[in-house]
């Protein structure tokens, strides 16, 4: 069963195509990973997939659990149970992490906190009471806006560059999460050109140029970060498209 369904999703903005026809199905309950290089679209995609502003007006449709979505506002998507952990966390000055992790939660309590903490690798009494600010690094958000994913138990969750900020002693706490997600049948898509990230996953596809050239099984796209080409309808040298596109995403 297909959680997701993209179809024929083109974006243009400012005369340019960002995104270019693009067709994808997101199976239920799998982990997926959307790869490329730097200014490929697959931000774009993310940002488009949640309906994030100035990602809206886009032809095609996307479907989430067979209905369209294309037409609903970030707030409705996420109320359906999907979610975009973003390259760079949030901050909110003088909120605690304790209530940043149950902001989304309907039954709040303090040992859902706990739990959540705990999945990235985090002590709860050092934590709980601690502001979502400036005193926190990129890394510590990071972590801590997975908990509160973790804590909404969304039914689909898009993570743009995940080990972005992360150093690498805490980047086995997000692979354990992501791992944790699949093991309680939320559908992941991980966007991201790590291929440590790909690893994670059960599917992946990949976009270049704002569009999607391969898909398949993760040994399949892994030959991409070997620094073998997939087929694609670019022509001309590489060099030349990879500057071509830096500005794209």
């Amino acid at each position: 069963m297909n959680i997701l369904e993209l179809k024929n999703v083109t974006l243009i903005k400012e005369g340019r195509s960002l995104l270019n026809d693009i067709t994808m199905d997101i199976w239920d309950g799998y982990v997926h990973a959307i790869v490329g290089p730097n200014g490929a679209g697959k931000s774009t995609l993310a940002h488009t997939i949640m309906g994030l502003g100035g990602y809206r007006d886009f032809s095609g449709d996307i479907l989430f659990k067979g209905k369209s979505i294309k037409n609903l506002s970030i707030d409705e998507r996420a109320r359906l149970g999907l979610t975009l952990v973003f390259q760079e966390p949030a901050r909110f000055e003088g909120l605690t992490v304790s209530k940043f992790v149950l902001a989304g939660v309907k039954e709040k309590s303090k040992s859902l906190v706990d739990k959540a903490l705990e999945m990235v690798g985090f002590d709860p009494s050092k934590y709980r009471e601690r502001s979502v600010d400036k005193t926190l690094s990129g890394g510590e958000r990071k972590r801590i806006e997975l908990a509160s994913v973790y804590a909404m138990h969304p039914e689909l969750v898009l993570m743009d560059e995940p080990d972005s900020g992360i150093d690498i002693d805490a980047i086995k706490y997000i692979f354990d999460i992501i791992q944790e997600f699949k093991k309680e049948g939320i559908s992941v898509i991980l966007v991201t050109h790590s291929p440590e990230v790909l690893k994670q996953s059960d599917h992946a596809f990949l976009i270049c140029g704002g569009q999607l050239v391969d898909k398949g099984e993760v040994g399949k796209v892994f030959e991409y970060f070997s620094g073998k080409c997939s087929p694609c309808k670019h022509v001309g040298k590489p060099e030349l498209e990879k500057s071509n596109l830096r500005g794209q995403q």
